[in-house]
């Protein structure tokens, strides 16, 4: 069956380039084609895979999707949604375009576009299943699967705003396709951050006391900060909402094969600790 193309994914025809030759793309028959001949299909859930060669290993399992989609829907990170959103409001235009690295099942990416009534946004992932979810997380909201380690399918110099919450990092890739009046929006952990679960749930990732000087050595570069923004606050939780908080970050990998419902006792409030920074190009 020929799929359509999703018009939040056509608006971003003049921005989407082919990853192979670096041309414009256009719809034939429910793909996305260059003039080479180099050809990406539509998913029926609405996204374009634009990955090429080996894939990238996913982040984001099917439960590991199930379980964010779940905790995010729960409001607990509301507070997180709208900083990101209100840098990016008081950065650009309404008339924008937005592009999240990393962007999960796109929470963070719709609230945004909510907050910027004529923006577009662009969703990328290397996760299918999260990818599903951003497609039809906001009706301005397209999604590409993409891997945020190799150069940007994306033209030089044509996004107002990229945002990286909880993601991997391309400092130099995201120069590059940034206006110069752009910004990025990284938003990261501080070492208070879940501390009630990191220290009773075996498995759980520490965060490294260095990751805010190895950020600010990457960035340096190719990025000054703007203004930065403490979001901290106490959250009471459910054990439910507990296991799908622990079952949507990257500790679900180290955690054993006995499934996270066998533990017995669990926090029920935790501490939520973020850093939000906005970066102006240099």
């Amino acid at each position: 069956m020929r799929v359509s193309l999703p018009p939040a994914l056509e608006s971003f025809l003049d921005l989407l380039r082919c990853p192979t030759c670096g041309a414009c793309l256009h719809p034939d028959r429910g793909a996305l084609r260059c003039p080479a001949g180099h050809t990406f299909d539509i998913s029926r859930h609405g996204y374009v895979s634009l990955l090429t060669g080996a894939r990238a290993t996913s982040g984001d399992d099917a439960a590991m999707t199930r379980a964010r989609d779940r905790f995010l829907a729960s409001g607990r990170y509301g507070p997180i949604r709208r900083i990101v959103a209100h840098l990016a409001a008081d950065a650009v235009p309404g008339q924008s375009t937005v592009v999240d690295v990393g962007c999960g099942t796109g929470y963070y990416l719709a609230g945004v576009l909510e907050q910027l009534p004529g923006a577009r946004g662009l969703g990328l992932d290397t996760s299918v299943r999260a990818l599903r979810a951003t497609a039809h997380a906001h009706e301005r909201a397209a999604a590409a699967a993409w891997d945020v380690f190799r150069p940007l399918p994306l033209a030089d110099g044509m996004t107002d705003v990229v945002l990286d919450v909880f993601a991997p990092r391309n400092p130099s890739e995201f120069h590059r396709v940034l206006r110069p009046g752009g910004r990025l929006i990284v938003v990261r952990p501080t070492g208070r951050h879940l501390l009630e679960l990191r220290s009773q749930v075996p498995g759980m990732v520490t965060i490294d006391p260095a990751k805010e000087h190895r950020l600010h050595t990457v960035l340096a570069p190719f990025f000054e900060a703007a203004g930065t923004e403490l979001v901290e606050y106490v959250t009471y939780l459910t054990r439910a909402e507990v296991l799908d908080l622990v079952g949507m970050t990257p500790s679900a990998h180290h955690l054993n094969g006995a499934g996270l419902g066998n533990y017995g006792l669990v926090p029920d409030q935790v501490t939520v600790s973020v850093l939000a920074t906005a970066y102006r190009p240099r």
